[in-house]
This record gives structure tokens, C-alpha cells and sequence, in this order.
């Protein structure tokens, strides 16, 4: 997927750089991916964890150390060092369970933060042959296939809920955080409802192939590279509640015509 680097919506050599780290972690995900004997841990929140994982953050961590020593770090596996001025945010392998079962639906997350608000993310799932990426001012954009020419993707344009297509992601997190019984009453308002997972629904949302996405349970990590590509594409990114960024526990992303609409029905 190296002809996305070389096109007109290519605007910024930190972008340039993002997909050049999404280039080296697909190059090392996909050897592993439905590889036998690939190596599994449980961490302490009984999340999984494969040598696959650690292998792509290690590796964009050296490239980055390598070419922009003077900026951060934050992974989901390593943790935080540097400055948080210029921050990466790593998810080295967004959808570990799908990707050690051998479901195609993962990919890498790669953010660049500037003061705590995210302004590259890049979205690389080499399985299902993807990638969307965007730069705060340039436009959202995705390839469908590896080689292909980028083209640019917007949101839908939905304005009713009893229109829409939503995705909750997990029962069990909404369950969790107590919001179950507002999932059930918005499902009963949309056009249709599923639960795609991970990465991927937010994609389908800057597609504009889905009208709303939102999900509990979540890190900075989990978050910080969908958003300039929701955003870009024209698209809102809160929290649940409401609030801008990627830290606070939650997601609600939508075309943004249907948020405010959203935040009400789950208030």
C-alpha cells in the first residue's frame, strides 16, 4: 500500500511517516496472522495479548525513536515515555481476538497528537487488504486494495434516526457501564442495528456505509487514530457524554447530522 504516500492527499511528513510505520507493523502482523503455534498471554485485564502485538510495537517504537526522537510515545503494550507535546498513540493490533482466531477483521492504529488533540491517524488492516488514514485540513481517504489509487470517503448523510445504521459494538460493555436498556430503546428508533467491532465500524462510519458508532470500554489507544479520520470525513467524535478526545472511557461517533439526536436518546 506504498502509492498512498506519493498522491495529492499526501500533506504532511508526519502522515508520510505514519504510513510508512503502518507499512513496517502490516509487514510484521501479517506473518503472524493464522500463523500455527503463534504465541498467546493473558495480561492482568484478562485481555490477550500475542507475540504478534508486541513484535509491531516494538517495532514502530524504534523506527520512531529512529526518526522523531523528540516526540512521545503511548501503546497499548509498552506504555507511555517522552513528551506528551508530540505524542504517537499505538494500538499495534486493534481486534486481538479476531486476529488470534483468525478473523480478518484487525488492523494497527496509529495517532500523532499535539497537545493532547489527535491530528494524523492512520487505520491499516492488511487482511482485509484497507487502509484509511487522514491529517487534520486534508481530507479523510482510504485504498481498497494494496496498490490501489487512494480515494477520498465521507460520511453519510442520514438525518433521522428511524434512517439510520447503527453499530454497538458489545452488548456485554453497555451491560457493564449501565446503559444497556438506553441501547435497547435507541435500537428500537433506528433503521438497523449490528455490532461490527473494533476498528471497523468506525471505518464503515467514514465510508458513510454507517450512520453511528459508540462503545464502552475503551483506551486512548483504542480511539485516538479513528478520530481525525471520523472527523475529516465530515463526521462528530465524542464520548457517550459528550466530551471531545479520546480519553475518557467511551465513543460516540456519527455523521455527525444524527449527534445531537445520539447524546439525547442516551442521556
Amino acid at each position: 500500500m506504498t502509492d498512498a504516500r506519493d498522491t495529492a492527499p499526501l500533506r504532511s511528513d508526519d502522515l508520510a511517516f505514519a504510513l510508512r510505520l503502518a507499512d513496517l507493523a502490516d509487514s510484521i502482523s501479517s506473518a503472524h496472522f493464522r500463523e500455527r503455534g503463534l504465541h498467546i498471554d493473558t495480561k492482568p485485564d484478562r485481555t490477550f495479548v500475542t507475540e504478534a502485538d508486541l513484535a509491531v510495537e516494538r517495532a514502530i517504537r524504534e523506527a520512531i525513536a529512529a526518526e522523531r526522537p523528540g516526540d512521545g510515545i503511548l501503546g497499548e503494550e509498552y506504555g507511555t515515555e517522552g513528551s506528551a507535546a508530540r505524542q504517537w498513540i499505538l494500538d499495534p493490533i486493534d481486534g486481538t481476538s479476531n486476529y488470534l482466531r483468525g478473523v480478518p477483521v484487525w488492523g494497527t492504529l496509529i495517532a500523532l497528537a499535539e497537545n493532547g488533540t489527535p491530528s494524523v491517524g492512520v487505520v491499516s488492516s492488511p487482511a482485509l487488504g484497507k487502509r484509511w488514514w487522514a491529517v487534520t485540513g486534508g481530507g479523510a481517504w482510504t485504498t481498497d486494495a494494496p496498490g490501489a489509487e487512494p480515494r477520498p470517503i465521507r460520511v453519510s448523510g442520514v438525518d433521522d434516526l428511524a434512517n439510520a445504521s447503527i453499530s454497538f459494538q458489545s452488548i456485554a460493555q453497555w451491560d457493564q457501564a449501565g446503559y444497556l436498556d438506553r441501547l435497547v430503546a435507541l435500537t428500537r428508533r433506528v433503521w438497523r442495528d449490528r455490532a461490527y467491532g473494533d476498528m471497523w465500524s468506525y471505518m464503515l462510519l467514514a465510508e458513510g456505509l454507517l450512520d453511528a458508532v459508540g462503545e464502552f470500554d475503551v483506551k486512548t489507544y483504542d480511539l485516538a487514530a479513528l478520530i481525525p479520520i471520523v472527523e475529516e470525513a465530515g463526521g462528530a467524535f465524542t464520548s457517550v457524554t459528550g466530551e471531545p478526545g479520546p480519553s475518557h472511557g467511551s465513543s460516540l461517533a456519527s455523521n455527525g447530522l444524527l449527534h445531537a439526536a445520539l447524546l439525547d436518546a442516551l442521556a
